[in-house]
């Protein structure tokens, strides 16, 4: 078949709202139901098969009800693990040969599946397995990875049109390969589309994959598998083992083939995948691209020219949606004392002592629970810690309560310390710092805050004043990589927000653009000469 196809132009996925009354919150709660009284086999996925993995047990409960069992799966043994990275390496030639019209059109099949048959099953397995709410799991679960999947197939087709100019006589060509190997992903608990983009936005560009998402994000990632199962995938492209990552890690990351590392997680994890690519760099085939979006701690920095309320609303939501388990919630905010005393303060300290936290199925919530206890644990140190510190006080919250669910309470901390480690530890909770300045100290402030922490994912300013929005985005230039004037720093859209940092944060090699998808191609240079020469001497020498 000879045609050059263009493929369909990608819009954002419309957003449900859930309102009482409303189908679709009456068909999430069925789904809801359903899910929840299933004990779910949760196997892995090797070469086009489910397959038990021969390690320990891993119980996978509801974060707000921790006693509930969702499902149970087994970690994969070294050997299974190999078995996976053999799985993806079988499957490469013939994927990569695949006309790239045809990948696309599995990915785009998937990303209509999610956005019909599948949508109440993705979003019900967020909301159970990782404690978010109908509104915090329908922008993740089911738009964003729609947009993911819609997007990157118009991104790829970009890339591949990108072709070098020829001169007279000539054509020249680009062939944007896959890598030399296999890609290993890496993916958190607290997104399940960036759990499904990581190991898809390599596959689209005719990589095959070995993925292990978190172990608290397998029911999500069981029902991932079986979209993109049931939207055609090959067998063997992507294949999804579970477990501990030292164990699978460790024979993934010694394969000479490996060509690629997508990651999203801690800064100490990448770095030690980091680290162990280096290690092995003499063995590899070819040199493995890594790809990470890592941690943040991400600020609000306000004028005295900000509006209050719109300072204030963004303060909670940005700190508080999803209990701060976002890489770019809000965890340090800097305001002008006039703000703080005209009402800030008692506005966000009020508005934090209303949001409710509780069972996301009650869709009266804001909130659910932290994911577990190790999260838990690290929070409630935290508290124990700034309770005898005398540059602390805590405005809101600072309780938790794990009888249950592993509940943290919204918390605001003032601290008159701008060096505290509110201000540059990274807690993935739903903690904000607050450093309360005299507004005369702005721009010392804006300087301190840009360079006190070590990573630089996300950070909003707040202002009216349009001189001082100039200055200041100048100042805060390279503290983060996705930065919001007057909007909260967390929400971006696929398309309209490339979303990644760098410093600590990561690469920055933009989810949601073509900056991510370029980095999973090879390009090879293809010269075609239709009249070549017969004569060796060259004109000078006549």
């Amino acid at each position: 078949m000879d045609a050059l196809f263009t493929v369909p132009t990608p819009v954002n996925e419309p957003v449900c709202d859930y309102a009482p009354g409303s189908a679709e919150r009456d068909s999430l709660l069925n789904r809801l139901g359903e899910l929840a009284k299933t004990q779910h086999v949760l196997d892995m996925h090797i070469g086009g098969k489910d397959r038990r993995g021969g390690g320990e047990e891993i119980k996978v409960v509801q974060p707000h009800k921790h006693a509930h069992v969702l499902g149970v799966a087994h970690a994969a043994t070294s050997e299974q693990a190999a078995d996976a990275v053999a799985a993806a390496k079988k499957a490469a030639p013939a994927w990569s040969r695949m006309p790239f019209e045809d990948r696309a059109a599995i990915f785009l099949k998937a990303a209509e599946l999610l956005a019909g048959p599948w949508r109440d099953t993705i979003n019900g397995a967020t909301i159970l397995g990782q404690s978010k709410t109908a509104m915090q799991a329908e922008i993740d679960a089911a738009c964003e990875l729609i947009d993911f999947l819609r997007f990157n197939v118009h991104f790829a087709e970009q890339i591949y049109s990108k072709q070098a100019i020829s001169s007279k006589g000539l054509w020249n060509r680009t062939d944007h390969r896959p890598l030399d190997g296999f890609v290993y992903a890496v993916t958190p608990f607290n997104f399940t589309a960036i759990a499904g983009n990581l190991p898809t936005s390599p596959a689209l560009m005719g990589n095959t994959v070995v993925w292990k998402p978190a172990s608290t994000q397998l029911l999500s990632a069981h029902f991932t598998m079986q979209v993109l199962r049931a939207a055609g995938l090959p067998d063997g492209v992507i294949n999804m083992v579970h477990g501990p990552g030292p164990e699978i890690s460790d024979v993934v990351m010694s394969d000479k083939d490996l060509s690629g590392v997508h990651f999203t997680g801690s800064t100490a994890v990448f770095q030690h995948l980091w680290k162990t690519v280096g290690t092995n760099i003499a063995n590899y085939r070819s040199y493995p691209r890594l790809v990470g979006e890592t941690g943040g701690k991400d600020f609000i920095i306000a004028h005295e020219s900000a509006n209050i309320d719109e300072l204030a609303v963004a303060i909670v939501r940005g700190s508080f949606e999803y209990q701060g388990q976002k890489c770019s919630a809000v965890s340090r905010s800097y305001v002008p004392r006039s703000l703080w005393e005209a009402g800030v303060r008692d506005k966000v300290v009020q508005m934090a002592r209303d949001v409710s936290y509780g069972d996301p199925t009650d869709f009266s919530n804001f909130g659910g629970a932290v994911i577990d206890k190790r999260a838990f644990d690290k929070h409630t140190a935290l508290f124990d810690r700034v309770s005898g510190d005398d540059s602390c006080e805590v405005l809101a919250g600072g309780t938790a309560d794990d009888s249950v669910g592993y509940f943290v309470d919204p918390t605001v901390i003032e601290c008159s310390d701008p060096t505290h480690e509110l201000f540059h530890t990274e807690y993935f909770g739903p903690i904000v710092g607050v450093h309360v300045f005299e507004d005369n100290a702005f721009d010392s402030v804006v300087n301190q805050a840009a360079d006190i922490a070590p990573y630089a994912l996300t950070g909003a300013l707040f202002a009216t004043d349009r001189e001082v929005i100039g200055r200041t985005s100048e100042a805060l230039r390279f503290a983060a990589g996705n930065y919001y004037i007057n909007d909260k720093p967390t929400g971006a859209v696929v398309g309209q927000q490339p979303f990644g940092g760098s410093r600590g944060s990561g690469t920055n090699d933009k989810a949601g653009s073509w900056q991510n998808l370029v980095r999973w191609v090879s390009p090879r240079s293809i010269k075609e000469n239709f009249v070549p020469p017969t004569e060796y001497k060259y004109p000078h020498q006549g």
